[in-house]
């Protein structure tokens, strides 16, 4: 995928929808610390993280700054909300990849037409909005910190675990660079794998659907 104004476009509205997503998530449960900290706006500049950011460029994922959840503030089960503070980014990136599904096919079977440079522009949004938001939710499913996968797969560690598992998630951001440079720099497609696994299912499901 090429670095053009529409996979600028779309990464700014993955990552943007993806954060508030998760602030509006803990917001509900009772935390008001994303809130407070300006992090419930749909400006991009409030959630971009910088290296994150450039991981998009060079390798085609990435992500955003982490919105700040403080769980004493969760109404009932303090596992159960931070799993649904963790699958709300996520599960957001897959709507916003249906609903421009949607859009495009809503566009394609009115035989709307904008001249050939628009119709070009328009084609490559759908596409970058399509592939970066599938992407960018499997990417995040990864159980290594500090991507949602991990806090969702605490919801699954038994009491007598939880210290292994924080000394685990404390690893978590070298894990997650070596998972990195195992797939830049030696060719190792674990990541990768790991997001055509979960995407491919998804589109075909999309595909028969709709």
């Amino acid at each position: 995928m090429s670095i053009s104004p529409p996979f600028i476009i779309s990464m700014l509205i993955a990552l943007t929808v993806h954060e508030v997503s998760h602030g509006l998530m803990a917001l509900k449960l009772g935390d008001p610390t994303a809130k407070y900290e300006g992090r419930l706006t749909l400006n991009p500049l409030a959630h971009l993280d910088l290296f994150g950011t450039l991981m998009f460029f060079f390798v085609g994922f990435g992500w955003a700054k982490p919105v700040p959840v403080n769980p004493r503030y969760f109404k009932g089960n303090i596992k159960k909300g931070m799993t649904l503070t963790a699958l709300a980014g996520p599960a957001s990136n897959l709507i916003l990849a249906i609903i421009t599904i949607l859009i495009a096919k809503i566009i394609f079977m009115s035989g709307i037409s904008a001249g050939p440079g628009a119709s070009r522009f328009f084609m490559e949004l759908f596409q970058s909005m399509l592939f970066l938001n599938l992407g960018l939710m499997a990417f995040n499913l990864l159980p290594v910190a500090p991507l949602d996968g991990s806090k969702v797969l605490a919801m699954f560690i038994p009491y007598h675990h939880e210290g292994k598992y924080e000394d685990y998630l404390r690893n978590g951001p070298m894990i997650l660079l070596a998972l990195l440079m195992m797939e830049r720099m030696l060719g190792i497609p674990l990541i990768i794998g790991w997001i055509s696994a979960i995407i491919t299912p998804i589109l075909l499901v999309i595909e028969k659907i709709l």
